[in-house]
């Protein structure tokens, strides 16, 4: 077997383990790009045949959430992670972090996980946050596969914050065409730093993830990738995805938005506007329940721990209703 396609240790520790999946030439010019599939499987355990979860990262991040993999393998799923491209342990030396101009080349990212997964489980549910709640969606709009069962959102960022939809109707066309014409010109991310915080050990938070992987401000934007982000935003907001599947979007009651670390940071979403979501999840498809989590972050399963676990119950709840066993 090719090098590649053997599991190797992952960093997370002895019980997880990582596989690089090779993607082929890079249409945005990065040459050859891959992403990295991670797995729990402790070694006294048996986990083929298990239906499989699929963690799926947002912007600026990667797979570092251990806590949520043994909390869903002692549930009896098997628990996979994607690092997709340019992103975490999937990014190359010299590649921008976390760099696209269109989110459908994701799909062969996911493609290759769905592929590596269903060889040995009979069903994969993906649980996608943030900026994966746009590529997600937009995959199994294309998907024809009876291996997905369900789809769990984690804070799905849906719409452009700050901005009504009026005013997006002018920004729009600008950006199309400079992050068309300019895709390389940088741009501040901002804002992101409090949330970081909020969940870093070094600062007010309970998790020590890689700084350089991950910055508290998060890493630097590019016009090309924005545009990317607003046409498929613009996708669900005209109705035209539909993931095919049960979903159960799950968010935080409230946003804290643009403003420095504060204890309210610890009990709200403090990067996306969850009126926002609320507002636009019902367009995904013809099957979506949204439950609202009191005092979530913007990844529910950072939260605090009451919040915490709330989303552990409810998402708990939900797959056993939808996924077979």
């Amino acid at each position: 077997m090719n090098q590649l396609r053997e599991w190797h240790p992952d960093f997370l520790g002895e019980d997880y383990q990582a596989l690089t999946l090779p993607l082929g030439k890079d249409p945005d010019g990065a040459g050859q790009i891959q992403a990295t599939l991670v797995r729990y499987k402790p070694e006294d355990a048996n986990t083929e045949g298990r239906p499989a979860l699929l963690w799926v990262h947002g912007m600026t991040d990667y797979f570092f959430q251990s806590h949520v993999a043994e909390y869903f393998h002692n549930q009896g799923y098997a628990f996979y992670a994607i690092d997709l491209r340019k992103c975490g342990r999937a990014r190359q030396d010299g590649e921008p972090w976390h760099y696209v101009t269109d989110l459908e080349y994701y799909f062969t990212d996911l493609d290759a996980a769905l592929e590596t997964i269903t060889e040995h489980h009979p069903s994969m549910t993906p649980i996608a946050h943030s900026t994966a709640g746009i590529i997600v969606p937009m995959w199994l709009n294309q998907l024809n596969s009876d291996k997905v069962p369900a789809l769990i959102l984690d804070s799905p960022w849906l719409d452009l914050m700050g901005f009504s939809q009026r005013q997006l109707r002018v920004i729009r066309p600008i950006i199309n065409v400079a992050g068309k014409l300019l895709p390389r010109v940088k741009f501040p991310g901002g804002g992101l730093a409090a949330f970081g915080e909020s969940i870093h050990a070094d600062f007010y938070g309970e998790w020590n993830y890689d700084l350089a992987i991950k910055p508290l401000g998060g890493h630097r934007k590019y016009l090309g990738w924005l545009r990317a982000v607003l046409n498929s935003q613009h996708l669900i907001h005209t109705d035209q995805i539909d993931v095919g599947v049960p979903t159960l979007v799950l968010t935080s009651g409230r946003s804290h938005l643009g403003r420095p670390y504060s204890p309210a940071t610890d009990t709200a979403d403090a990067v996306i506007d969850v009126q926002q979501t609320q507002r636009w999840a019902p367009h995904l498809g013809k099957d979506v329940e949204i439950h609202t989590i009191l005092g979530a972050r913007h990844d529910v399963f950072l939260s605090l721990k009451p919040a915490r676990d709330e989303a552990f119950a409810v998402t708990s709840a939900y797959l056993a209703q939808h996924v077979k066993k």
